[in-house]
């Protein structure tokens, strides 16, 4: 089985489990690739060059990787995707980091989940991304959120004004910090820190939440996935900010964003035994009592 493994910087207490992971790898008899950034980081910073594994650039990933793997949280999870873009490699995220709902494989589950990879016992779950248009020379030239796509105001300055049309049908006018627009994975990221609802993966819908808004009867609204979406902003400034999976430009007033159901979408490797369901209880600790 032909892998790449990507990866972000951590602290030097997280490599007993990196070392862990090629460790498995190399007696499961993968052929190992790292991302070269990755790589970088383990000899230079940790001291730890991986035996008999290859460095990779980004762009020289191709179709033949039979998966890929995603070391670090959430936030290293939505670069891999990034990385991976339309090369339909499914993506097993590993958790070294704090909460995370894509990177959801522990330190202490490593072993026995690559086991289960290696006899093909795995399920893949494809994720819809959301595509950003009308600002296409952004971003690294890759404006598709895994996430959501977020108009925020910059820094210290006053409320946007946010108007928006779903299918060229006007919806809403918003004043607030911001607005996000967020898919059914990023239901449990940025959306939900603003109060938006928990979608299931594959609900085929999008939620649309304001950010402090100014009037408090303005509510989150899921909406079908299929819908177009139109945005004109209005600022006391000269730009405002916006942000695709946490990625943030500077946007010149007067640019009219467009914001649609990518036509591709995101590969997830999900354990046999694992649900959504089970996810959020344990990350949410839902049924808990602190008092135990």
């Amino acid at each position: 089985m032909k892998i790449v493994v990507f990866g972000s910087e951590c602290k030097a207490d997280k490599l007993p489990v990196i070392k862990g992971l090629f460790g498995k790898l190399a007696s499961l008899g993968a052929e190992v690739f790292v991302q070269q950034s990755y790589s970088e980081f383990l000899g230079i910073a940790l001291g730890y060059v991986p035996d008999a594994v290859s460095t990779v650039a980004e762009s020289a990933v191709d179709e033949s990787f039979d998966m890929a793997l995603s070391v670090g949280g959430d936030g290293t999870f939505l670069r891999t995707a990034m990385h991976i873009n339309r090369r339909n490699i499914p993506i097993l995220g590993i958790n070294i980091g704090h909460l995370g709902f894509l990177a959801d494989v522990s330190g202490n589950q490593i072993d026995e989940t690559l086991e289960e990879l290696f006899r093909h016992e795995y399920r893949i779950e494809e994720r819809t991304l959301l595509h950003l248009q009308g600002y296409e020379h952004g971003f690294g030239g890759y404006n598709f959120a895994l996430n959501e796509i977020a108009v925020l105001k910059r820094d210290t300055s006053s409320m946007l004004t946010i108007h928006v049309y779903m299918d060229d049908v006007y919806l809403n006018t918003y004043v607030a910090d911001g607005l996000l627009i967020a898919t059914p994975t990023g239901s449990t990221a940025y959306s939900m820190s603003v109060n938006g609802p928990i979608l299931l993966p594959h609900n085929r819908n999008f939620v649309i939440s304001p950010v402090a808004p100014h009037s408090l009867n303005v509510r989150p609204i899921v909406i079908p996935d299929e819908a177009k979406f139109s945005l004109n902003v209005e600022s006391r400034t000269e730009s405002f900010l916006v942000a695709v999976d946490g990625r943030s430009e500077d946007v010149k007033v007067g640019n009219s964003l467009i914001i649609s159901k990518a036509n591709f979408s995101i590969k997830l490797i999900k354990r046999f035994n694992q649900t959504f369901m089970q996810v959020l209880r344990e990350k949410l600790m839902w049924g808990a009592d602190p008092r135990c």
